[in-house]
This record gives C-alpha cells, sequence and structure tokens, in this order.
C-alpha cells in the first residue's frame, strides 16, 4: 500500500470509521469492506491513550449537554470510537445506553443521524449564535469576523448535518 492510500485509509478510519474499524464483531450486520494493509495496534502500547481519549471525549460530551455551542454528539462518537480500542467497559456502557446507544448504532451502521437529533442540533446552534450576537453587539468593541467566523462553521455543520440520511425505522 502506498503512503497515499495509508494516509487516506487512515483518514476513513477517523473520519469515517466502518462499523468494523469500531470493534463491533459478528452482532452487528456490516457490508463494509474489512480492513487491509494497517497493522493493528499493539494491545498493551497505546491501550492507556484511547482510554484516556474516550473518558476525555466523554466529559466533554457531559459538559456539552449544558453548555451552548459545545457539540455533545460528535464527543460522543469520539468517545465511542476510542472505547472501542481501549475500554471495552466503557464501550459496551456506550452502547447500551439508553440514550447514547442507539445513535452511536445508527451512526456506525448507516452513518444516519436521526431527525430529532437534527433539530435539536439546529436549534442548538441557532441560540449560540443568536447568544453570540447579542454579546458581541452589546460590547461593540470586536471585529465583525468574530461574529462571521463561529456563525458560518454553524451553518457548514448544519447543513452537512442536514445532508446526512436517517436512519432505517426499526
Amino acid at each position: 500500500m502506498t503512503s497515499w492510500d495509508t494516509i487516506l485509509r487512515s483518514a476513513q478510519v477517523v473520519f469515517a470509521p466502518s462499523a468494523m474499524d469500531l470493534g463491533y464483531k459478528s452482532a452487528v450486520e456490516d457490508d463494509s469492506p474489512p480492513l487491509r494493509g494497517l497493522s493493528a495496534l499493539p494491545a498493551s502500547r497505546f491501550r492507556w491513550a484511547w482510554w484516556l481519549l474516550a473518558y476525555v471525549s466523554l466529559g466533554l460530551g457531559i459538559v456539552g449537554v449544558f453548555v451552548p455551542g459545545l457539540p455533545t454528539t460528535v464527543f460522543i462518537l469520539i468517545a465511542a470510537y476510542a472505547a472501542s480500542r481501549g475500554s471495552e467497559t466503557l464501550h459496551h456502557y456506550l452502547l447500551t445506553h439508553p440514550r447514547f446507544g442507539p445513535m452511536i448504532h445508527d451512526w456506525h451502521l448507516h452513518r444516519a443521524v436521526s431527525r430529532r437529533a437534527k433539530w435539536a442540533a439546529t436549534w442548538t446552534m441557532l441560540a449560540s449564535a443568536a447568544i453570540l450576537l447579542g454579546v458581541m453587539l452589546s460590547t461593540g468593541s470586536h471585529r465583525w469576523w468574530m461574529v462571521a467566523l463561529p456563525i458560518g462553521c454553524m451553518t457548514v455543520v448544519g447543513t452537512w448535518l442536514w445532508w446526512r440520511p436517517e436512519p432505517p425505522p426499526r
């Protein structure tokens, strides 16, 4: 495998991992191609780093429930991915969690986001943009790009989110 292929495959594993990349075994139906060309990480060498990333991401996801503008879903998905490599206990907990489990399964199997999650994210980003505009306009000492950049990022994320398919009915 050339170095460019390795880079592309690594990016796919990070940004759009298959169910197999995420540690699922035969319990999940997955028709994505099997991993090839990537050597497995040594079990004990980097496991602590994956464990740490999993718990930090989970913590940030929980904080994101209360802090406008900090995404919860993204950090929970990162936590599930990292936990599949570093913490079987956390991985099992996230997959069987009544709130996070279905969202993680939908993403892993279909790259899909439920309509409810899309609306929740959209309203949260709109509220964050309104708060940002209110604070920036009331203080008046900020440059225009300090408002435009975060709102532009939220617009891009919102557009991408609504382009994602919805999961099939259960």
